[in-house]
């Protein structure tokens, strides 16, 4: 059905009535929520610190530029990155099938019941190197936040912390052009915000100099505006700061696949510059 706000409104019931079951709403692309945005604001995301209504919905929702035009881009991580206030929900980007795995269980397990969002690129279902091993579905856990595998780290001077399928691109870019000092670091909860992990992580990074939030999104939307007051010297440490992300827009990305790749590609080498 193309009916979002009724469809929705129907799970959040279901949701609320049955909290044995747990149940897992998925637009087709992330913008589909556009038309069940009330339900989201006034029931889903508030229920609980309203009415002391708990549910713990799971909205499934594609996100990621990837050339398919501006209205199949985003799920708006900006809006929902705005409603997040005392715990009242969990946003997550994650990057593996495991992290999706081990994600979805926490939710089918977790006591205190909160709606989450999962926002999940479509291009990784078919990507080659978005793989996990047996191991870590047998015996893994949730990683809020997955830092580089690197065994050298007194050699990194520069990180790149970023969320999502750019991660991929970056690692790319990294392995073709032989670049040694740079870690890319994963943030793969945007909320409840993982500052105590992120801060164990970078404080192994002795020779740490500079720190780049890199997203694909526009300057004005994605997590930039939420990781602004986050992302400090107060908060992490005494190195260099920095934001690298496409320029501020009114559309969540371009309408033309050549311009999507070439704006990609700037964003990929300006990360590394």
């Amino acid at each position: 059905m193309l009916s979002e706000a009724a469809v929705l409104g129907f799970e959040y019931g279901y949701s609320t009535a049955d909290p044995v079951t747990l149940v897992l709403w998925e637009a087709q692309f992330g913008d589909f929520a556009n038309a069940a945005q009330v339900i989201i604001d006034n029931f889903i995301v508030s229920s609980y610190n309203k009415w002391k209504l708990p549910n713990n919905l799971v909205m499934l929702m594609p996100h990621g530029l990837e050339g398919q035009g501006a209205e199949h881009s985003s799920a708006r991580i900006e809006r929902f990155l705005t409603l997040c206030a005392d715990g009242n929900i969990i946003l997550c980007n994650p990057t593996t099938p495991a992290q999706y795995f081990h994600l979805l269980r926490r939710q089918a397990k977790m006591i205190e019941r909160r709606p989450l969002i999962i926002f999940t690129p479509k291009s990784l279902l078919r990507h080659p190197d978005v793989r996990s091993s047996k191991e870590e579905f047998i015996n893994g856990t949730f990683k809020e936040i997955i830092d580089d595998n690197s065994e050298n780290k007194s050699s990194v001077e520069k990180i790149i912390l970023t969320s999502g399928k750019v991660y991929y691109d970056l690692l790319k870019y990294r392995k073709d052009n032989n670049i040694n000092n740079t870690a890319i670091i994963r943030l793969e909860q945007y909320y409840p915000y993982p500052q105590k992990e992120l801060t164990e992580i970078l404080s192994q990074y002795n020779n740490l100099r500079k720190l780049i939030w890199v997203q694909e999104e526009p300057k004005n939307m994605g997590a930039n505006n939420f990781l602004t007051s986050r992302l400090t010297k107060e908060n992490l440490g005494d190195f260099e700061i920095e934001f690298v992300s496409r320029n501020s827009s009114p559309s969540p990305a371009p309408g033309s696949y050549k311009v999507y790749a070439e704006t990609q590609k700037k964003l990929i080498e300006e990360a590394f510059n």
